[in-house]
């Protein structure tokens, strides 16, 4: 029969089990702490978790939201000379010369003040450190013809002030203009398609051709530069209504008819949309389609009455009241998801 062990050596027996435990607890605690740390070394080796990214948590104040169901679209424009401009033409050296007004001539500046105001709501003043910090990480692209161009260049000016010297730059590589911003990992991209789909217009500076010529079923050459880009802006528009027809080609690259231009405006945005829905993954990528701007080549068309055939020449205000012109067609449009795309719509 065995004897009981002596307290001293049941706790002696316990003492190595205690011993590891500790030594298990201290060296899990490390860790874990170390991961916690930007300067883990698994996180040096490996980066972080597959699709997560170090991303600092964003506050959306009231003051910073939309209210709900509001129709930005509809409103007006007012003069603000105490919260504009954002910008000016000496203070962002990322302008291109065709856009710097008063370098080129224009003796006024009023321009610069005037700020869209929706009729039934309030939009929150932009801040640059807030859209950076929800681009960490991320590219947006600016994809269309000249509309976007300036919008890719207006952004660029609205963040680039608060970027520090030596963290940002600008580089081309055609058809795509590139601006980094070093210190968030992100950029804000444009690439030139002035059709989305391809056409004998894709030249990035030499585009403008006598006959231009469409291939409505043709897009894989452009998408693969907007694969995996986090938030795309699609724009186009006005290089389709240049003539009631257009040289195109569908189904076959060899056959090429002319289409009537709503027509074949229709087949190219299925080509887009198809893509869209094969391409592009809803829950981590957003889409945006911007189709039309108001016309403003006839001065009669805002002045009416005024018998003159000018055009925006010398005009130094904005029109007043809803206006889109005669050469804008209301083309009932649909892309994926079943929704309209006449307007700005996300996708």
């Amino acid at each position: 029969m065995m004897k009981p062990l002596s307290l001293d050596r049941r706790i002696q027996s316990l003492f190595p089990i205690a011993l590891a435990s500790l030594l298990i607890i201290g060296t899990a605690r490390l860790v874990l702490d170390n991961l916690q740390s930007n300067d883990s070394r698994v996180f040096r080796l490996y980066g972080w978790p597959r699709g997560e990214k170090h991303r600092l948590p964003i506050v959306i104040s009231p003051k910073d939201r939309i209210d709900e169901g509001c129709n930005v679209f509809e409103g007006k424009w007012v003069w603000d000379n105490v919260s504009y401009p954002h910008y000016t033409e000496e203070s962002c050296p990322f302008l291109v010369k065709q856009v710097t007004c008063q370098r080129n001539g224009r003796p006024d500046s009023f321009y610069k003040n005037w700020r869209w105001q929706p009729n039934e709501c309030n939009l929150p003043r932009f801040d640059p450190l807030k859209l950076l910090q929800i681009l960490r990480g991320k590219r947006l692209m600016f994809v269309g013809d000249s509309v976007q161009r300036a919008q890719f260049e207006s952004m660029v000016c609205l963040v680039q002030s608060v970027i520090p010297k030596g963290k940002k730059s600008l580089r081309r590589v055609p058809p795509r203009k590139i601006f980094t911003i070093e210190e968030y990992d992100a950029s804000i991209e444009y690439y030139w398609a002035p059709f989305i789909v391809e056409s004998n217009s894709d030249h990035a500076t030499n585009h403008t051709v006598k006959k231009r010529s469409v291939k409505l079923d043709s897009i894989a050459k452009h998408g693969k530069e907007w694969e995996g880009v986090d938030v795309l802006v699609f724009e186009s528009y006005v290089w389709w209504m240049y003539k009631p027809l257009i040289n195109a080609t569908y189904g076959s690259p060899f056959d090429v008819k002319e289409y009537n231009v709503t027509t074949a405006y229709r087949l190219a945005l299925e080509t887009w949309a198809n893509w869209i829905d094969t391409k592009i993954n809803p829950h981590t990528q957003k889409v945006f389609f911007m189709s039309l701007s108001p016309t403003h080549l006839w001065n009669w068309e805002w002045k009416p009455g005024t018998g003159s055939d000018g055009n925006c020449f010398n005009e130094s205000y904005p029109i007043q009241g809803p206006y889109w012109g005669t050469g804008c067609s209301h083309i009932n449009l649909w892309g994926t998801q079943g929704q309209a795309l006449d307007k700005g719509t996300e996708i």
